[in-house]
């Protein structure tokens, strides 16, 4: 490997169903896996007895849900916020500069290019190391605070997709995180927290880059038991898109998407982040 990192899977209530663990390793990566759960987890010992302590690092859900501003006044705990903020701990706790943080519902990893004809196409990954230190080399030659995988939903659009149409990086990071404990950041709002951070940290000037060359495929959002299925269950699409208005009006919006038509959020770009301009425009 390029540098020594580990690679985190964020799971809760699904100890007999940890997708991403399988596919991490069917997709060709060898380094250390550590699990991280809650105290709240009902199903911590299976966790335990299925993957090793060693694998699996529990952390006080309660109190690290202290530290974060969930942007409302709510008692659920019942979604990935907390664990997302508290990787950077672990991490430093376990001896790690370097981490990875993945939901526990990936099927799949693959490259995603478009074909001759400009629609989209895609061939597994069968040697994520590699892909993995492609991916830390690149992050570490930038400023970025962290980058991450694409996902299937970024390439709608067909051949008319900005992606395939030569974009080489998305101003966003979702799902996957590659993070180090020198360059923190904190994600906020109870549900959407990574589509908060991105446009309000981003507004500022902090930068989130999707690498869209790499993609994951995760189960459909509700499908799956455990997780934070139920808390999408019970406020739907509308009130999880609503967390990244309340944090940038300015820019966010909630709307219809897709052929169903369901309600998600629209981001407008031109007023959610600076741009950056070429070296050749400077004054002197």
């Amino acid at each position: 490997m390029m540098i020594d990192y580990v690679v985190f899977i964020l799971t809760h209530g699904r100890a007999d169903n940890v997708v991403t663990y399988k596919t991490l390793k069917k997709c060709g990566y060898t380094g250390r896996i550590v699990l991280v759960i809650d105290n709240e987890d009902k199903q911590a010992d299976e966790y335990y007895a299925k993957y090793g302590r060693e694998n699996v690092f529990m952390f006080d859900k309660k109190a690290e849900s202290e530290k974060c501003d969930t942007c409302d006044n709510l008692e659920d705990r019942r979604v990935i916020l907390f664990a997302r903020n508290v990787c950077f701990e672990i991490s430093e706790k376990l001896g790690y500069k370097y981490f990875i943080e993945l939901d526990d519902d990936y099927f799949g990893f693959s490259y995603s290019y478009a074909s001759e004809d400009g629609k989209p196409r895609e061939r597994k990954i069968k040697s994520l190391d590699k892909v993995f230190d492609a991916m830390w080399k690149f992050y570490l030659s930038t400023p970025a605070q962290t980058i991450a995988m694409a996902q299937r939903g970024d390439f709608v659009g067909g051949k008319e997709n900005d992606i395939l149409k030569n974009e080489k990086l998305k101003r966003k990071a979702m799902n996957s995180f590659f993070c180090s404990t020198e360059r923190r950041f904190k994600f906020f709002g109870r549900i959407n927290e990574d589509v908060n951070a991105y446009t309000t940290l981003g507004s500022r000037g902090v930068l989130f880059f999707t690498v869209p060359q790499v993609a994951l495929h995760q189960e459909q959002t509700q499908s799956n038991k455990g997780g934070m299925t139920d808390i999408y269950l019970d406020g739907g699409t509308y009130r999880k898109s609503f967390y990244s208005v309340i944090n940038m009006p300015s820019a966010v919006k909630v709307g219809m998407m897709g052929e169903n038509q369901r309600l998600h959020h629209n981001i407008e770009w031109n007023n959610a982040v600076p741009r950056i301009v070429s070296e050749t425009y400077r004054k002197e």
